[in-house]
């Protein structure tokens, strides 16, 4: 007879997670019995680790991705790198076993007595079986809405006991039928919405684009790029949006918006129709004061998240599947007179020099040296504005962050990324403060021999935190310098090749080295300016 394990790794295979990453206890035995040789489970050493590779991963396939974690414990630890998923608006699936159910009432350890409680609010849906044999309709109800727009987690709490439970000939039957459906997503953009926001496109004097990571999610970059240049607008990306929605190396591309309300307005001044397409409109921090739109300026914002639309504060905004919006935009405007908006200014060149290097030094020596097909995950505070400016990926899904700005995240997300694109090489790009929160992703990457190379900026303080403060006008704050990291020693002991750059020279021998060194992760603690030296955030 099958048992629910059995009806359970069939279901999963037949949507193709067998792709595991997770960091199993007691509780979730009883599921990985006998693990599938098609199979594969990616160990992090903290359950942080596990969401944030799945977080990567699922982003850069396409494709939903499964997490496994242990009772109310291990997503207690996981939720900050669940939050940003959801930020992220990641489709995980996120299972953790639970107590016998026998045993919950006493509540035995290790019981989660509300378990779909706990990771709320950051997943979309959240259930446990009513009884065992529900078990693999209910992950194929978690599948299906983990993928619907707007996507995200989910969660699924699983019994320990529930596994060996045998199936009858009808529940089985029943499964298949489970198992074997689809779930198609489909949307159009048309009507007088369409004819409207076409015109007023044709007729603006100055239009901008302000894009999203929804426009890589949903297919629709290329589109997007071909709008842009039919209208020679300039294009920003949404301020931290998680991946920029269009080649930063591209002439109409200004950069992210500045995450701010003073800022955002100023910079959007003499534009006279700006199109939000695939972001949030807008996500500020810090409180900078100023009008949410310049005098003059008119705001559409096309999104397929309706809390997204509800919640922005200005412009009209429209419910819409993104490519299809975009795709429909570009059918129906007509190829502008407008003269190209002058580019951003180039990158400049970099001096030699010794550490410790300004920013803009290290990260345009990184930049010019990574290849075309690069991909950059970037999670190093007060170097963040630093590297938007001096690297400039081309390519889709080149550049990811973590949109909800919960640290832990990069680390973990290179890792998963390069599982996900073995053909590209990942370059993480961390600051000596971020790395720390999950610093034991080090072991996972020496032990599956991901073949990432990691740059750490180490200024011995939380910059971005220090920034903040002037911004704030705070003073005393304890907490914000680090003193005595050892990112080599440390990088070594878990197993990584590791180096401490002397000069720029040196940082592009080592960074050429481990980018073309397929077998191995490399790590590289490059000595930066304090914040101090460079100015604050804005």
């Amino acid at each position: 007879m099958a048992t629910v394990r059995d009806a359970t790794l069939d279901l999963l295979r037949s949507h193709g997670l067998t792709t595991w990453f997770g960091n199993p206890g007691s509780s979730e035995l009883s599921l990985l019995e006998n693990f599938p040789s098609d199979f594969r489970y990616v160990l992090g050493l903290q359950e942080m680790i596990p969401v944030g590779m799945a977080d990567a991963y699922a982003q850069i396939t396409g494709k939903p991705a499964i997490v496994n974690l242990h009772t109310a414990p291990g997503m207690g630890n996981a939720q900050g790198a669940l939050y940003n998923a959801f930020v992220n608006k990641t489709p995980l699936v996120i299972t953790a076993g639970n107590q016998r159910r026998s045993m919950q009432n006493q509540y035995c350890l290790l019981t989660n007595t509300d378990a779909t409680i706990v990771p709320k609010p950051f997943v979309k849906w959240s259930a446990e079986p009513a009884i065992a044999s529900e078990v693999p309709a209910v992950l194929a109800h978690a599948i299906h809405l983990a993928q619907t727009p707007p996507m995200g987690p989910v969660f699924v709490s699983l019994p320990m006991d529930d596994m060996d439970v045998e199936l009858d000939a009808t529940q089985i039957a029943d499964i298949g039928v489970v198992r074997d459906r689809k779930v198609t997503h489909a949307g159009g953009f048309g009507g007088t919405a369409l004819t409207d926001l076409a015109s007023r496109l044709d007729a603006a004097t100055s239009p901008a684009l302000v894009v999203g990571g929804d426009v890589e999610r949903y297919g629709a970059w290329d589109t997007v790029i071909a709008l842009a240049e039919r209208l020679n607008a300039v294009v920003w990306s949404a301020p931290l949006t998680g991946l920029t929605g269009f080649p930063e190396n591209h002439p109409l591309f200004q950069g992210m918006l500045p995450p701010a309300r003073g800022w955002a307005s100023a910079a959007l001044t003499g534009r006279d129709l700006v199109v939000v397409l695939g972001a949030p409109a807008f996500r500020y921090y810090p409180q900078i004061p100023g009008p949410y739109l310049p005098v003059g300026t008119e705001l559409v914002h096309i999104t397929n998240d309706p809390d997204e639309a509800a919640r922005s504060p200005m412009g009209d905004a429209i419910v819409a599947d993104i490519r299809a919006a975009a795709e429909a935009l570009l059918d129906t405007v007509g190829q502008t007179q407008r003269p190209a908006p002058p580019p951003r200014p180039a990158v400049g060149a970099v001096a030699s020099s010794a550490v410790p290097l300004n920013p803009e030094a290290l990260w345009t020596l990184v930049g010019s040296t990574a290849p075309t097909n690069a991909l950059f995950v970037s999670e190093a505070g007060s170097n963040e504005g630093p590297i938007s400016s001096c690297i400039r990926a081309g390519m889709p899904f080149s550049h990811l962050s973590a949109a909800g700005g919960g640290l832990g995240f990069g680390l973990p997300a290179a890792l998963g990324a390069q599982l996900a694109a073995p053909d590209r090489p990942v370059v993480a790009l961390m600051g000596d403060g971020s790395i720390q929160y999950a610093i034991t992703a080090l072991w996972t990457a020496a032990q599956y021999n991901i073949p990432v190379t990691i740059v750490v900026a180490s200024n011995a303080e939380y910059g971005v935190l220090k920034q903040f403060g002037l911004i704030e006008q705070t003073s005393g704050v304890p907490g914000l310098d680090l003193p005595g990291l050892d990112i080599v020693t440390i990088a070594t002991g878990y197993g990584v090749d590791a180096h401490n750059a002397t000069d720029t020279d040196h940082l592009d021998e080592v960074l050429r080295s481990g980018i073309a060194d397929r077998d191995r992760p490399t790590l590289i603690n490059v000595r930066i300016a304090p914040v101090q030296a460079f100015g604050s955030i804005a």
